[in-house]
């Protein structure tokens, strides 16, 4: 317990160190540039510090925030039972295989075009933009995990007589948590970025919105701000929630090695 503590508090200071060398490096580079350029941290978090009094950080913050986690849920849910589907029926993989390969190499700015122009410029076809330039990257992860099944754990359930729910449950979910964590790693770095685009597109609030009404004053301070305020909060999903959850879903397999 001692030794595990001394761990976690070498992390921590190895990361106020990390975090410390990197504002001192941009507070050092904004010294030889124009401050309306390449303005210093000290300008930037001056800024951040009068969009949270105002609220406006938080409401704008919260929508984009929402957006993410809806797209998020729609594209694993989606795309881990379309995963699913074709990693355990060779026939319907080979069938529907080069629509994955075609949609997995379509652009993302081509899908949100094309949703703000069929379905108009809605809260609807930003978040289907989102989750559909996802789906396709979680089918083939969790193609590959249904492929990876072992047939002797389902031949154990059939012998103990284990019924469905419970197969699925004890055998299936457990040998596929590391593929469903990798698509949610994955899957969170890459949701997040298209909703920012989705946003300068064609929304009225949110992060991706007030970084393009920056851009149109360039204000620099204002984009790093903004840019900075969303990438510590996804940050601290990535650390506080997704990488345990990948350490929990691969424990099972390390234990049996």
């Amino acid at each position: 317990m001692a030794s595990s503590k001394r761990g976690g508090s070498r992390e921590l200071a190895y990361l106020a160190t990390s975090i410390g060398l990197l504002l001192a490096a941009w507070h050092a580079g904004a010294q030889f540039a124009d401050p309306r350029i390449f303005p210093g941290p000290v300008p930037v978090f001056a800024y951040l510090g009068q969009l949270a009094a105002s609220g406006e950080l938080w409401f704008d913050l919260g929508a984009t925030l929402a957006r993410v986690v809806v797209s998020f849920a729609v594209a694993m849910l989606v795309g881990s039972v379309v995963g699913v589907a074709l990693g355990v029926n060779p026939a319907a993989d080979r069938l529907f295989g080069p629509w994955v390969v075609l949609f997995l190499n379509l652009p993302a700015l081509v899908v949100i075009v094309l949703a703000y122009i069929w379905f108009g410029l809605s809260e609807a076809a930003a978040i289907g933009a989102v989750a559909f330039t996802k789906i396709p990257n979680v089918v083939v992860t969790m193609r590959e995990g249904a492929r990876a099944l072992d047939p002797a754990y389902s031949e154990m359930a059939r012998v103990f007589r284990f019924g469905r729910c419970k197969t699925l449950r004890h055998v299936v979910i457990p040998q596929l948590q590391p593929y469903l964590a990798a698509a949610s790693r994955s899957g969170v770095s890459l949701v997040w970025k298209i909703v920012l685009v989705v946003e300068l597109l064609g929304r009225s609030n949110g992060v991706g919105f007030q970084i393009y009404t920056a851009f149109q004053f360039f204000d620099v301070r204002a984009i790093i701000a903004w840019s900075l305020a969303f990438v510590v909060v996804m940050l601290a999903v990535e650390t506080l929630l997704v990488q345990p959850y990948e350490r929990t879903a691969t424990r099972w397999r390390k234990s049996n090695v």
